[in-house]
């Protein structure tokens, strides 16, 4: 083998690296277990959070570097926040009112409520009117922004203008909810902004369950603010105020007990700098701001004179410490001195030192006031204020006329972008609306933990005896080893992107580790072929390392690309999958192909290990020297098939397949009772106060009938802020009327907390599906299918460069997913399971499809192999020889993989026993049309090519 060194340096290099990543993982668990025995864990962690702990990092940075948990197994919540594109339309109008514009919004408002480009559908509404010109609808001045546009624009000018409108108020969302997360103090928050379709952000907040805690955090309008920062001599007067607060807090025990002993001043170190306070540390902001409030109580402070304001970030970076404004009340209502959508622009410059800046424009109507306010606070700080948070605090050197200004100071140039975005965002013109959030209880998550590493585990060890049962102890041992490597690489390189593990993502390791032990079969079983073909084991290893490659490579790609497109189309739990399964597939492919290469070279070159059989007592004439006639029995096999697709088909008419509210909209609910019920029982109930929408409820396996799964599509469309408090203030009523749950023991907040687990009813996990984001599922789970079966198409057809091959390997393909379909439709409601079509089950599929794929690619490459060696022998006959050759591969290929399988799908849980299933079916039928649908489609479309 050539390129030994490199392998070895390589596999050095990535095991440091893996090491290293992981290594921080595991401080900070360590540091978390600690914290876990002490009487106040979390203020132990917020002591810790800025110490260096780990090669010079500190406990914040090893959280956010270890590989952290999901929210299926950490428990949290998962919300899709989305841009309301039609109003960011609307806020650039010149003339709301004007007929032809309102019937061309509303229209295209309506038509794309579901789905679709609001953006395109208004343009072709307002000009199907003939209204005039475009771009007379709109006040062009404030619309162009950066790209000038005017009356005479033409259409695609001012399309392009409002989509970088939205674009922006898009970005500035993102960065008004970031600032909002960072100050709720969530560990390891995830935030990104959702690619293709409508303007949508995705945020995951590991560990936070109380979901209207968060919908008030997320949804709440953003406005922007100007305060006069009080100055010193006010200051002064403010300190003494806050030691008389301190006195008197000293004096009543019930408030220091919430505060704690530290007076004020212990939190809050004063500092130089004009119109602040002090600064504070973030685990103490919560205490200072009771003791304000205690001020204002008891009238100390004077609400109508003063306010008070956190800085949005730490004063340092990566750090914890906070700046505390004091803001001047200079109106008559108490509010700010200007406030509300006043800037007509602002954009990030350079002052004339060339040190980063920002210049911001007043609109007409505000630069007045504005330059009333500059001329009277002359020498004073005015802060600029968003949320309640002060962004920054500039000093006025002078009156301001025209209403343009700039804003100088420390900044970096992307704080400087920031600040722009913020006065530019006002009263944010987007309004952001959940269309989506799913709630996970932490008794879930930790049930979740449990059965996804029995799983695994259990998976793992059955994995590595079955490949030294099959191939004896050396042989199965290296092949175990490439395991174990394939694993800690696999984890440490999810480490390093920071990525978080969840039910799904186990789920993708062990399905990965499944079909890397195919690329150890292939090169075992080219090895015996070589071995009774005569060959030394050294020789007929090294052939059987060659001969395998473009096998091996060829499946392993093919099972990338479906991964891709899982990754591409698929969201949160699937992209997920697909990520680690990329991962895995890299990973293996490099153990299997080079790492038990080396390690066998090395030993061989030291005349050991020279007497490898590549078989056991057990395997030794295991479907050796097969010779059956496949291409005869598939006339057969095509009867079989058309008889089960009738059926399919038949069971397609009558039952229909039955949909999640991934694609139909909806919620679910899993919900624990004190005791068991039936899930018609709980249907019944439901269907009382529920008539009119679908209600379908399923017991979920090995909870002793306490556990079902609820989905409705009641009340889905309506966009009221109570509407999930409805829904579920419903769903306890009609369990109480109905006997399930004793309201004298569980009322109704206690049934809502998903937190709750008192064995006497409540909901332990819930979900919500917008028809938006259905529809968005629902598209991209064709798109996704078809894309999978157009790119193997195409890779087939350039890798074996014949089409035969590309029309047999579909045509198999799409018999595997009929049959898993039809399977999904036949069995449904009468297995223990949840048996419907949802961003999983497409996972499922996709994957399926990429794992069958292997099966085709393994066979096709043999019958070139063979073709060119024989290429005077009859085709029906190399064709079977293939066939047969390839037969111990493909049943020891299939039989790892079910093991895989079956251990997810009978300890992993319900979260993922819908995937394990459908991937044991693609499994089996795909092994199967394999052997008895792919190849005799292509060899029949050879001869019919031939003739």
């Amino acid at each position: 083998m050539q390129n030994k060194g490199f392998v070895k340096v390589f596999a050095v290099l990535l095991s440091l690296v893996c090491l290293f990543y992981i290594s921080f993982s595991f401080v900070a668990s360590s540091y978390e277990n600690e914290a876990k025995e002490l009487a106040d864990p979390q203020h132990y962690l917020d002591s810790m959070k800025n110490e260096k702990v780990w090669l010079g990092h500190t406990l914040k940075e090893c959280q956010e570097l270890g590989l952290g948990l999901g929210l299926d197994l950490k428990g949290g919540m998962s919300v899709t926040m989305e841009i309301s594109e039609p109003d960011v339309v609307l806020a650039y109008a010149a003339n709301k009112e004007k007929r032809e514009f309102k019937e061309a919004f509303e229209e295209a408002r309506k038509e794309t409520e579901k789905d679709g480009d609001f953006v395109k559908a208004f343009i072709a509404k307002y000009n199907a009117k003939g209204a005039g010109s475009l771009a007379l609808a709109f006040d062009t001045e404030r619309l162009g922004g950066s790209k000038k546009v005017d009356s005479g624009s033409n259409d695609e000018q001012i399309e392009a203008a409002l989509r970088d409108r939205i674009k922006e108020a898009l970005d500035n969302s993102f960065n008004v909810l970031r600032s909002r997360i960072d100050r709720f103090g969530v560990v390891q928050p995830n935030m990104q902004i959702v690619e293709g379709g409508r303007s949508r952000i995705l945020v995951e907040l590991p560990g936070v369950t109380d979901k209207d805690r968060v919908k008030r955090l997320l949804e709440g309008s953003a406005n922007l603010q100007f305060w006069v920062v009080c100055n010193p001599l006010q200051m002064t007067d403010l300190n003494e105020k806050l030691v008389t607060i301190d006195a008197d807090m000293s004096n009543l025990d019930s408030l220091r007990n919430k505060l704690g002993d530290k007076p004020i001043f212990s939190r809050l170190q004063p500092v130089g700098a004009r119109g602040v306070m002090g600064v504070a540390l973030s685990k103490d902001t919560a205490a200072i701001n009771r003791a304000i409030e205690f001020g204002y109580n008891s009238g100390i402070i004077a609400k109508d004179d003063v306010r008070f304001a956190w800085s949005v970030d730490a004063i340092e970076k990566n750090g914890s410490t906070f700046q505390l404004y004091a803001l001047k009340v200079t109106t008559s209502d108490g509010s700010a001195a200007l406030e509300g959508d006043v800037i007509a622009d602002a954009k990030a410059d350079y002052d004339e030192s060339g040190n980063p800046s920002v210049t911001m424009q007043m609109k007409q109507e505000a630069a007045t006031a504005w330059a009333e306010l500059t001329e009277k606070y002359k020498d004073n700080c005015i802060a600029i204020v968003l949320d309640d948070c002060v962004y920054s605090a500039p000093n006025v050197e002078g009156k301001i006329s025209g209403g343009r200004s700039e804003i100088k100071g420390n900044f970096t140039i992307e704080q400087t972008q920031d600040l722009a975005n913020v006065l530019r965002s006002g009263k944010l013109s987007a309004p952001l609306k959940i269309v989506d959030n799913y709630v996970v209880g932490p008794t879930l998550g930790e049930q979740s933990i449990q059965q996804g590493l029995i799983s695994f585990v259990v998976a793992f060890v059955l994995l590595m005896i079955y490949m030294c049962l099959m191939y004896g102890i050396i042989p199965g041992g290296v092949a175990n080893l490439a395991l174990l490597l394939n694993l800690f690489f696999t984890i440490g390189i999810l480490a390093s992107f920071q990525a978080a593990l969840t039910m799904s993502g186990i789920a993708g390791i062990v399905l990965t580790l499944g079909m890397a032990v195919d690329a150890n079969v292939l090169i075992y079983e080219r090895t015996k072929e070589e071995l009774r073909a005569g060959k030394n084991v050294q020789l007929a290893l090294s052939d059987g390392y060659k001969n395998a490659f473009s096998a091996i490579f060829d499946s392993n790609f093919t099972s990338i690309i479906t991964g891709i497109i899982l990754f591409y189309f698929g969201t949160g739990p699937i992209k997920g999958f697909a990520t680690t399964l990329i991962i895995g597939l890299l990973c293996s492919f490099f153990t299997a192909v080079f790492v038990t290469r080396v390690i066998f070279e090395h030993f061989m070159s030291r005349n050991k290990w020279t007497n490898l059989t590549f078989t056991t007592k057990f395997s030794a004439k295991m479907m050796a020297g097969t010779n059956y006639n496949f291409i005869k029995s598939s006339k057969l096999a095509g009867i079989i098939f058309g008889v089960l697709a009738l059926v399919m088909i038949g069971s397609f008419a009558i039952r229909g397949l039955r949909q999640s509210i991934d694609f139909t909209g909806g919620r679910n609910y899993v919900v624990k009772f004190e005791q068991s019920v039936e899930p018609e029982q709980v249907r019944e109930v439901l269907q009382k106060k529920i008539t009119d929408d679908n209600v379908q409820v399923i017991a979920l396996a090995g909870e002793g009938g306490k556990v079902v799964r609820i989905s409705t599509n009641y009340m889905i469309a309506d966009t009221a802020k109570l509407a999930d408090e409805n829904v579920e203030k419903v769903l306890y009523e009609s369990f109480v009327d109905g006997g399930i749950i004793d309201s004298k023991k569980v009322d109704l907040e206690t049934f809502r907390n998903v937190e709750v687990d008192k064995e006497k009813g409540s909901i332990i996990s819930s979900q919500k599906v917008g028809p938006s984001i259905a529809a968005d599922i629902r598209e991209g789970a064709i798109i996704s299918v078809v894309l999978a079966l157009i790119a193997i198409f195409l890779y087939i057809l350039v890798r074996f460069r014949n089409v035969a091959y590309s029309i047999g390997s579909i045509a198999a393909l799409g018999v595997d997913v009929l049959m898993i379909f039809g399977c999904y439709s036949l069995f449904a409601g009468i297995l223990p399971m949840t048996l419907e079509m949802d961003q999983t089950f497409i996972g499922a599929i996709l994957t399926a499809i990429g794992y069958s794929i292997n099966d085709k690619v393994v066979v096709f490459d043999r019958i070139r192999e063979f073709t060119g060696l024989y290429p005077k022998r009859d085709r029906y006959d190399l064709f079977n020889i293939s066939l047969n050759t390839t037969l111990s591969r493909t049943i020891n290929t299939s039989v790892s993989t079910l093991i895989v399988l079956l251990c997810i799908f009978i300890l992993g849980g319900d979260s993922i026993r819908s995937f394990s299933f459908a991937m044991i079916l693609g499994v089996v039928f795909g092994t199967l049309s394999s052997l008895f649908i792919a190849a005799p489609i292509a060899l029949a479309c050879m001869r019919k090519r031939n003739k």
